[in-house]
């Protein structure tokens, strides 16, 4: 079934008229008809099963259910925080965390990474992350569809707002360190916010990391393995999902 977001706050069992590209794809690209069912999320997050009650030519007007569908929502925010990396990896990284439950992306320069967004693409660079996070969120029926910014640097990065922070380092992987992760997962509680940083391909320099460690991110090893910079974030939020979610009842 599909899923369609709308920034509107409207309660359970009321009416809505779905307009834009929304109701567009509904329209012209589903074919959808008077009767049919499809799935909306509303401007606080939550998702209901609903009814097209008309269709008209600039909108679709639905009908909500009575009750909100199960969220499956990670129960804390993490926000993934990486430096430019080449290619289209920004665009994997960007499309499979959203999958995995991300709440948003921060891409940055650092010393070490080789890929540049020029300030004259960054718009438009913006503007086709956030469509991916549509997409992805789409897709995989969140509630919530990722926000996806460009910082300058650590600097600007280390002013965002978080309850607990971590940055993912190889040196510490290479050292054994395995307990930073699961520690500072356990810590967050009733939808707090991680942010978590990752290097480019050359990784990150020691001087980044202490200013991170300056800005209290604690410093954590993903494992024995050295993970590719877009293979990374995937890690960790699985690892999370894992912590939070699959292994949540056997905690309690």
């Amino acid at each position: 079934m599909q899923r369609y977001f709308i920034s509107d706050q409207v309660p359970a069992g009321g009416q809505v008229t779905i307009t834009g590209e929304s109701a567009r794809h509904i329209q012209r690209v589903m074919r959808a008809q008077v009767g049919d069912q499809l799935e909306v999320v509303t401007g606080d997050h939550r998702a209901y099963r609903s009814k097209i009650e008309a269709l008209q030519p600039d909108g679709v007007n639905v009908h909500l259910a009575d009750t909100a569908l199960t969220s499956p929502e990670l129960p804390n925010q993490v926000i993934i925080a990486c430096s430019i990396a080449k290619k289209d990896k920004a665009d994997w990284i960007v499309q499979k965390g959203t999958e995995l439950g991300a709440s948003g992306f921060i891409f940055f320069s650092s010393q070490y990474g080789v890929a540049k967004w020029e300030p004259a693409r960054q718009a438009k660079k913006l503007t086709r992350l956030r469509k991916i996070a549509l997409e992805a969120a789409r897709q995989s029926h969140r509630n919530q569809i990722p926000t996806v910014d460009i910082m300058a640097g650590l600097t600007e990065l280390t002013q965002v707002t978080k309850n607990f922070g971590i940055v993912a380092y190889e040196e510490s992987a290479k050292q054994g360190e395995t307990a930073a992760l699961v520690a500072t997962a356990q810590q967050l509680v009733g939808g707090q916010t991680l942010i978590a940083v990752f290097g480019p391909e050359g990784g990150l320099a020691p001087t980044e990391v202490e200013q991170l460690r300056q800005a209290d991110f604690n410093v954590a090893g993903l494992g024995p393995r050295i993970l590719r910079a877009e293979t990374a974030p995937l890690y960790l939020l699985s690892a999370l999902s894992t912590l939070w979610e699959l292994l949540a009842p056997q905690n309690k």
